[in-house]
């Protein structure tokens, strides 16, 4: 009877495997190995599992189903932060990503060096009202300190159902400060473009794009359709606090800005390279008008595709903080049994060939802000004439914009190369934190 429980679980594991790779893979890679070594680590595996099954002391703790998922879930963990194995509640509730809205507290997160690190606060939630900023890093979730932290894991214990409570305990690096906080879990909704205007007293087109979903593209283009309609000089797209999304959505807002076939992105995994062009046809911005787009410690993922290609191509200049660094590839794998594998399989890189992931990508001028100045950024989102009073980023965007259009006089010159000319003196020392 062991011995059939114990060939089970060999069974049930050679399967999931199958699920993923397929059996000839599995077996092509165990003869590349020595099928003895491969098979042997296997064996030592049903042994230790025996072993647990009839001496560890909870009884309640040794079903085969968990100790297998448990070996899977320590395989992946080995690799990197964002590959996981996932059971099928953490599926499901990875899935709510793509359904529009979820309950939680409104923050995204992410791993960097082995610290769970918010990425960017979602404007008018209730991580950013109590004033959670990019790059706070949280230390206990419900006074439970974090060790060999779990993306997923993580995000599943922040989400909830709304009206519940989670508390968090978070260090600031910026300041040094540890800050406790106990939030109330709300409705989060995921909105991708927000505060579209011409500002106040100026030529100059704005809008914001939250994340990268599959609607952001026709819903920028609308946007962008209606600047030309009334004839802005140029345009500022603030990608701050933007964790990313979409490959294809990053790919179709740049070529609204980029002549058809030019290279966007390349992806490129062990065996296999991608390359993503901007897509033929459909509207485009005019070429004559000058693009900055606003970066910082928040950008990431799809955001730092779009800033590096815009970038490298020179069609926008960047300004604010460096992004995040996340520019890897997960692929999303359903098993048969409801669980999935999420694995890192790629890692983006840039037309000129700058490596996103753990490197981020420099803004053209740097200009910092303090954690109380995001802060009240934060809590006026959507108060644009606010914003151009207390966002020093902003208003350094609309000083170099004008200083372009001013020196530029229809001349039709290159705006990055102008960059250092447009750039007003006076703020080029950033903010002392």
């Amino acid at each position: 009877m062991q011995r059939s429980k114990a060939c089970l679980t060999i069974l049930s594991l050679v399967l999931a495997i199958n699920a993923l790779v397929g059996y000839r893979v599995f077996c092509n890679e165990a003869e590349k190995t020595g099928a003895d070594e491969v098979f042997q680590h296997i064996d030592t595996l049903m042994e230790v599992m025996q072993l647990i099954r009839k001496n560890y002391v909870d009884i309640d703790k040794v079903d085969y189903q968990e100790l297998i998922r448990g070996a899977m879930e320590g395989m992946t963990n080995k690799l990197d932060p964002y590959s996981a194995f996932l059971p099928p509640k953490e599926f499901d509730s990875l899935m709510e990503d793509t359904e529009g809205e979820f309950g939680g507290i409104g923050v995204t997160i992410s791993v960097k060096d082995g610290i769970l690190t918010v990425v960017s606060p979602i404007a008018g939630t209730p991580g950013a009202k109590a004033g959670i900023i990019s790059g706070d890093q949280i230390i206990k979730i419900d006074q439970e300190p974090l060790e060999n932290v779990v993306i997923d894991k993580a995000v599943a214990r922040l989400r909830g159902k709304p009206g519940t409570s989670v508390s968090l305990t978070i260090y600031r690096p910026a300041t040094e400060e540890t800050i406790d906080l106990t939030l109330e879990r709300a409705l989060i909704p995921l909105i991708s473009v927000a505060d579209a205007t011409v500002l106040n007293g100026t030529r100059i087109g704005h809008v914001r794009i939250t994340q990268f979903m599959e609607p952001t593209a026709g819903q920028l283009q609308k946007v962008l359709e209606d600047f030309v309609k009334k004839d802005v000089a140029a345009i500022i797209i603030d990608l701050r606090n933007n964790p990313g999304g979409l490959l294809d959505s990053a790919v179709d807002i740049c070529s609204f800005f980029l002549p058809p076939g030019q290279l966007v992105v390349s992806v490129e995994g062990r065996e296999q390279k991608k390359v993503e062009r901007s897509r033929e046809g459909g509207f485009k911005f005019p070429a004559d008008k000058p693009v900055l787009l606003l970066i910082n410690g928040g950008s990431a993922s799809a955001a730092e595709i779009t800033a590096g290609c815009l970038s490298d191509t020179g069609r926008a200049i960047l300004l604010g903080e460096k992004t995040f660094g996340k520019g890897s590839v997960q692929n999303v794998v359903q098993l048969q049994d409801g669980s999935a594998l999420k694995l890192t399989i790629a890692k983006y890189y840039t037309p000129s060939r700058r490596v996103i992931h753990e490197h981020g990508i420099e803004p053209d001028i740097e200009d910092k802000l303090r954690p109380q100045d995001i802060i009240a950024i934060i809590k006026h989102e959507g108060d644009m004439d606010k914003l151009l009073d207390i966002d020093k980023q902003l208003k350094r965007a609309v000083d170099v914009l004008n200083s372009y259009l001013a020196f530029d006089s229809g001349k039709g010159s290159n705006f990055k190369k102008l960059r250092s000319q447009a750039a007003p003196e006076q703020s080029a020392t950033p903010a002392t934190p």
